[in-house]
């Protein structure tokens, strides 16, 4: 497989990215190497590995970070209800220490997500979203899988990976992850698309578009995000909710009134709901002269009216 071919098969799942990004996952694929993207909330991160189990033909294995998560539900986990029960069955049939040693077996261990990547036969694509939520103790614990493909389980010792799958980890950068963890991965920095990517994706994922509404919706939200007075910005999910919306209502003119009626699709919270009034409705463009519709541009000053 090469660039074009895999851009072909990002494109047929609907996924708009850039050569650069394209070249980056091949490389990243090709070297079995871990892939570290990181990014605002909300522009594509986690979809780059779904895309990619879609593309490579893989099962996506997904595992989900907070704080607090540790190995117990990350890499395996022992069913201790089922060995007191062998306990209670076989211990007075067999020697205790063979008895021991068959409670640390297959039979009684629960694969995570980790262990199940690690363990499958075929090559999956192994997502680990959003590491910047787990502490930095889990992150540590990474390192091991991420530089040797291999996990290690006290009472059985190291498992190396049947396969290698393809990982991939998200960050919001809501903290600094370590030197360590970023010297294992190769990087890609995710940014907002801009207004024309922002229609191709549109496109792409609502076919039956307006052509008109798919260029006001994609200025709007370049402008929301623009906006310092807007604290959580527009993720690209959150731009097609709203396309979808405005479809619903049979709407093609995205005005002040279906902005309005439509805007809880977009923003999340009342101060930004408050604040995208001023964003996209606002009456002057701070050059003196008034606007009646959203996405103008001033005619005496040339200056953009959202």
């Amino acid at each position: 497989m090469d660039i074009p071919a895999l851009q072909k098969k990002l494109d047929e799942a609907k996924y708009i990215c850039s050569g650069d990004v394209a070249a980056t996952l091949l490389v990243a694929l090709r070297l079995g190497r871990p892939l570290l993207i990181e990014g605002p909330a909300g522009v594509g991160k986690t979809e780059i590995a779904k895309v990619m189990a879609s593309a490579l033909d893989r099962e996506l294995v997904r595992l989900q970070c907070y704080e607090g998560l540790d190995e117990s539900k990350a890499l395996y986990e022992w069913n201790y209800q089922k060995q007191l029960l062998s306990i209670q069955v076989q211990m007075d049939r067999r020697d205790a220490d063979e008895l021991t040693r068959s409670l640390f077996s297959d039979e009684y261990l629960l694969e995570r997500p980790l262990l199940r990547a690690i363990r499958s036969e075929k090559p999956v694509v192994l997502l680990i979203d959003e590491i910047d939520k787990s502490d930095e103790e889990f992150e540590a614990f990474l390192l091991e899988l991420l530089s040797e493909m291999q996990v290690t389980i006290p009472e059985t010792g190291a498992v190396k990976a049947s396969s290698i799958p393809f990982v991939v980890l998200t960050s919001n950068r809501t903290r600094p992850l370590g030197e360590a963890l970023r010297r294992r991965c190769a990087y890609l920095y995710l940014q907002y698309p801009d207004i024309d990517k922002e229609m191709s994706i549109i496109k792409a994922k609502r076919p039956n578009v307006n052509e008109h509404l798919a260029v006001q919706v994609a200025q709007a939200i370049h402008d929301l995000r623009q906006s310092e007075t807007i604290l959580k910005k527009p993720s690209i999910a959150e731009t097609l909710d709203w396309v979808s919306a405005l479809e619903a209502l049979g709407i093609s003119d995205l005005t002040k009134e279906t902005a309005r009626q439509t805007m809880g699709f977009v923003l999340k919270s009342s101060e930004d709901l408050e604040a995208a009034g001023d964003v996209l409705y606002g009456e002057s463009c701070g050059c003196g002269h008034d606007h009646d519709h959203g996405h103008e541009h001033c005619g005496a000053c040339g200056h953009h009216q959202a």
